[in-house]
């Protein structure tokens, strides 16, 4: 009797560990608050929704209003909270779908803080507040057909002309383009790579959504045409001048995947667990034989350094010390730990596992995309190598 009771009490991933043990208050608070919001607005429609290929941008101003964009932004309507805090609500975001975090970075690790970081006074009062709210909805205009690992290759050209700039080219695979208002446009300039604030309405700007996506199907990415766009003088973002402006938008978007990536490691754990108790095979819960105890050690051990890593640069980034090797040691780590962790759940699973009546084989493709996005593995690899030796393995 007493063995039990050892055996079944305090069982759980929480029984193990728990992330909201592990956050400041502050943080716990909006974590807590993404996760109630997440749970009750994305989670009841979310495999319909991937299955559909559909968006639903009716959220968005629910979200602003619940201060999610931007919220590591101070000032211009922004909630000006800890960069721990908003790595917390990019897991719980996360846990639904990757699509939804996807949302949230793009429209305020990309380009609220370029605006943010890069903007002129008038540029920020214009579109900073409305875009904190909803209100408005931004795109970042970087990656190309030719590749998104070599911007310093960029075709896209601004040239000057007597009263503004002409711009011409293309972009792929560019987040919410065909719903946002306003495009951050990075384009090669006889001064180096700038910046452009672009009204998506404005004459031969177009942008189509890709179609046959089999990974981030809720959510919405595009090719872009830029044909002779023509903007005023004060669509240039004046204070970004050649790459370090792109790249420290990106490295905003890759901390919150450090985070966000596990909440969808916690999600496929979640089900990996609660399915090897329930599921019975030769007389016993799949949970009671070794193998399939050790799988689920094995993942709880790679989600909980993962959390921690993400606590760890969360505190780094608070504190002004966080460098770009460290991001990337995070991206490249808790991306390819959690893209894991969804492939042994989903063998817990058995043939189960590959149907929307669980999340975990959405939660692979998703991961896949965002295995890509914000730099490869190895681009990362390579930074991180790069910081080791002091030696430049890019081509």
């Amino acid at each position: 009797m007493i063995e039990q009771t050892l055996e079944t009490a305090g069982s759980g991933l929480e029984a193990v560990f728990s992330v909201d043990a592990i956050l400041p208050e502050d943080a716990r608070d909006w974590q807590l608050r993404a996760r109630e919001f997440a749970r009750r607005r994305i989670a009841p429609t979310i495999e319909e929704d991937f299955e559909a290929q559909h968006f639903r941008r009716e959220l968005i101003e629910e979200i602003g209003a619940a201060g999610f964009l931007g919220m590591h932004i101070s000032g211009y309507g922004c909630a000006g909270a800890s960069a721990t805090a908003y790595g917390a609500v990019c897991l719980e975001f996360e846990a639904i779908d990757s699509g939804w975090r996807t949302f949230v970075s793009v429209q305020g690790s990309l380009a609220m803080t370029a605006i943010a970081k890069f903007g002129s006074e008038e540029q920020k009062q214009r579109w900073l507040p409305e875009m904190a709210a909803g209100r408005a909805v931004g795109c970042f205009a970087l990656t190309e057909p030719s590749g998104g690992s070599d911007p310093g290759a960029m075709r896209t050209v601004a040239q000057r002309t007597a009263d503004g700039w002409v711009i011409t080219g293309a972009k792929r695979w560019i987040g919410l383009a065909t719903v946002a208002d306003i495009a951050v446009v990075w384009a090669q300039t006889d001064d180096g790579v700038r910046g452009f604030l672009v009204p998506t309405d404005t004459p031969g700007f177009t942008a189509t959504a890709i179609t046959g996506k089999h990974a981030m199907r809720a959510s919405i990415q595009c090719d872009i045409t830029l044909d002779d766009v023509q903007v005023a003088s004060d669509a240039l973002l004046p204070g970004a001048v050649g790459l370090r402006g792109p790249f420290s938008c990106l490295n905003e978007a890759r901390y919150g995947i450090v985070w966000g990536v596990m909440g969808a490691a916690r999600s496929c754990l979640s089900a990996a667990i609660d399915r090897a108790r329930s599921r019975v095979v030769f007389g016993e819960p799949i949970g009671a034989y070794q193998l399939t105890q050790a799988k689920l050690a094995d993942m709880l051990v790679e989600y909980e350094k993962g959390v921690l890593l993400a606590r760890h640069l969360g505190a780094q980034k608070d504190a002004g010390t966080l460098s770009h090797a460290q991001i990337s040691v995070g991206k490249l780590n808790n991306v390819r730990e959690a893209i894991a962790i969804a492939g042994t759940a989903r063998s817990i699973l058995g043939g189960d596992g590959v149907t929307s009546e669980f999340p975990v084989m959405r939660h692979m493709a998703n991961l896949e995309a965002v295995r890509t996005y914000e730099g490869t593995d190895e681009i990362h690899a390579l930074i991180v190598g790069r910081a080791l030796t002091g030696l430049s393995a890019f081509a």
